[in-house]
């Protein structure tokens, strides 16, 4: 019988497994607009629920008929800009709206300076990016501390400089940036398990009763000349807490009604009382974590399902 190889567990897709930097994620890839407005959004997760959907997709055994499928609700409350900063390939100038704009859960943590729109107005500036925050205040998250992150500008960067004349010191609402049918990359930090095995971190084996050294353990974890330790051995350590991107998930409904709350609201999250946002399918993270929306940086194909008349179903999945 000739020896057969079995694959290694555990992916290396995702390399090293450490922890993310901070519970909101940043983000170094944007993709490339021709409008003049943000490319991302934020929103909290709120939950899951079961949405009624038409299935349009070609040779399947549901065509033309009504399918449940599972999605997550995020809250969206509107985003407040604080101000913006232009980029060469390092940051050239940064400018803020008047301190009596600033929400008063940001005071004290940005500090406002006194230069103009006219400072953007540089050769070297070849982009501009909105210094933005959240207003956690107006979601059913509970808590009063805003994230604070940048969101780039598409267009050309005389667009820019007129959407930043228009919108600094104001609100920014998801419906200002994306509408339904379309495909979006939720980026978000994963749920944190802390410090585990090789087993629950790799999905590694459970050994033979007969093996004296251990059971939930790397067999062999190494070569005997090699002298060192490879970093591809499925050892124990941190497990969660890690920065995802889901790419292609499709935005079924955007609204601003009360009919998406279950009765009593969500469960360890509480009621939506701004606008929300239906994404297909989960999302990385707990819940009351950050989420950001981008703008898709692959292309794919149109959604296989009718979006049109989602009846939702307020029962938590």
């Amino acid at each position: 019988m000739p020896w057969v190889h079995k694959p290694r567990s555990g992916s290396l897709g995702y390399w090293p497994r450490k922890r993310a930097k901070r519970i909101f994620p940043s983000i170094e890839n944007w993709p490339a607009s021709k409008d003049a407005k943000p490319i991302a959004f934020a929103g909290y997760k709120a939950g899951m629920l079961t949405a009624i959907l038409k299935d349009n997709r070609k040779g399947s055994v549901t065509l033309g008929q009504n399918v449940a499928k599972a999605v997550t609700v995020i809250d969206c409350p509107p985003i407040f800009v604080i101000g913006a900063r232009g980029y060469n390939d390092d940051p050239v100038t940064t400018i803020f709206c008047s301190e009596d704009k600033v929400p008063k859960d940001l005071k004290g943590r940005v500090s406002i300076g006194k230069k103009g729109l006219d400072s953007l107005k540089h050769e070297k500036i070849k982009e501009i990016r909105l210094v933005c925050s959240t207003q956690p205040r107006a979601s059913g998250i509970g808590k009063k501390e805003p994230e604070i992150f940048e969101i780039p500008l598409g267009g050309e960067i005389g667009k820019q400089l007129t959407y930043v004349q228009e919108k600094l010191g104001k609100e920014i609402t998801i419906k200002d940036i994306f509408k339904e049918g379309e495909y979006i990359d939720a980026i978000a930090v994963t749920k944190g398990k802390g410090f585990t095995g090789s087993v629950k971190r790799f999905g590694v084996k459970i050994l033979t009763r007969k093996k004296k050294r251990g059971h939930r353990k790397v067999g062999a974890i190494g070569s005997e000349g090699i002298g060192r330790l490879l970093f591809s051995v499925n050892f124990p350590g941190q497990h969660g807490y890690h920065r995802r991107t889901e790419f292609n998930k499709a935005i079924i409904k955007i609204g601003n009604e009360e009919k998406v709350n279950p009765k009593g609201g969500f469960v360890n999250y509480g009621e939506v009382n701004s606008d929300y946002c239906i994404i297909d399918g989960s999302l990385p993270g707990p819940k009351k974590r950050l989420v950001v929306l981008r703008a898709p940086i692959r292309t794919t194909q149109q959604y296989r399902y009718e979006f049109k008349n989602v009846e939702l179903l307020t029962q938590q999945a």
